[in-house]
């Protein structure tokens, strides 16, 4: 391999590798499930992530993803929590966010849920 290719490579890999450290993570995702920042963000309508107001529609009550949570870890899946001051409200800020902000509709685990509902 060229040396130019192994340098490109490389600054590809590390962009690719900064854009995963600011990821969002959904507080009621099985995998990374947080009990509060999950029952505000049901209750809300969406969570803060790094003080920044995420809009989400969740199709279930609390309940239902904290079942979910439960039969991942019960299964032996790995968890990986993230520090609750990740999802912290700023303060002074309201929950809710801009009016024209995009929301996203959340209705289970995506792929990882499909297979895992009642009866399967």
């Amino acid at each position: 391999m060229k040396k130019s290719a192994k340098v490109t490579l490389t600054v590809v890999a590390t962009i690719g590798l900064a854009s995963c450290n600011r990821r969002r993570v959904d507080p009621c995702q099985a995998a990374n499930f947080n009990e509060d920042a999950c029952q505000q963000a049901v209750q809300n309508g969406g969570y803060y992530w790094g003080g920044s107001w995420v809009p989400m529609t969740y199709s279930y009550p609390y309940p239902y993803y904290y079942d979910s949570y439960r039969r991942y870890t019960s299964s032996g899946q790995a968890v990986h929590p993230v520090a609750p001051e990740r999802y912290a409200r700023p303060e002074g800020a309201t929950f809710g966010g801009h009016p024209s902000s995009p929301g996203v509709t959340r209705g289970g685990f995506g792929s990882i849920g499909a297979g895992h509902g009642a009866g399967a």
